[in-house]
Formats: structure tokens, C-alpha cells, sequence
């Protein structure tokens, strides 16, 4: 994310994926709990969405004027200077990303378990940033 938006200070970044696999509330081991803080650490504004792990999430982490958890996927990324995607939740696979694009403010996308094709993203306008794909 720091490559795409240089830095985080008061960067809006939505995060789509709490818990550490899909269909699952469990976040133990979960990226996000080494993420999120980081994030916050160097100043950015997260608005976190996970269809079932946001309840266990926020007990480790209080929500606050840095961290808002939303109830759904778009809601995160209005406004958003870029998304990070933290678990490959079925939902977000099927996203209207089009719709999705049209709410960022900037088409910053860091996906972190590869559930988009890159060529469809770019399609779509986004600086898609793909980790550990060949």
C-alpha cells in the first residue's frame, strides 16, 4: 500500500477481510492482526469490512476515530484511497467492481490473496498491485 500512495498519513484504506481463511470468524493467525496496526501506526484511516469475523476483530481492536468497521463491502471502499484485500471471501470475488471503482477516490487496489486477474482489474481502471502471484 505505502508503494501505491507514497504514504499513509491520513490515506482513507478500506480492508476487505479480517478473518485468517473464508467462511470462518476465526481471526487467530489472521493477516490483518499484523496489518491493520501497522496501518494505523503510520496514520491512515481504515474502514474494515468481513462478512463474519468483524465481531472477534473488534475485540482485539476497538473501534476509534482511525478504525470504523462497516457492514458492507462497499461501504468500506466509498471514499477510499485504495483497498486491501485480506482474505478471499466468495463475496468479494463476485464484486460489482465497476461499482466498486466508481466509489474510491483513488483506484488503488493491493490484493493480498489474489482473487482478482490482474488484465480484468486493469480493465476496470484500478493500479492493481498483486502479491505473490508469478
Amino acid at each position: 500500500v505505502l508503494n501505491a500512495l507514497w504514504t499513509l498519513k491520513n490515506k482513507r484504506v478500506a480492508v476487505w477481510g479480517l478473518a485468517f481463511k473464508p467462511n470462518t470468524d476465526d481471526i487467530r493467525e489472521a493477516p490483518s492482526l499484523r496489518i491493520l496496526p501497522e496501518l494505523l501506526k503510520r496514520g491512515a484511516k481504515v474502514r474494515a469490512y468481513d462478512p463474519k469475523a468483524t465481531e472477534n476483530f473488534r475485540r482485539v481492536f476497538l473501534p476509534g476515530e482511525d478504525l470504523t468497521y462497516v457492514e458492507d463491502k462497499y461501504d468500506a471502499v466509498d471514499g477510499a484511497e485504495a483497498l486491501l484485500i485480506l482474505t478471499e471471501w466468495e463475496e468479494f470475488a463476485k464484486a460489482d467492481m465497476k461499482k466498486v471503482r466508481e466509489l474510491m477516490e483513488l483506484p488503488v487496489v493491493v490484493d493480498g490473496r489474489n482473487v482478482f486477474e490482474p488484465e480484468r482489474m486493469k480493465q476496470f481502471g484500478f493500479e492493481y498491485f498483486s502479491i505473490g502471484r508469478g
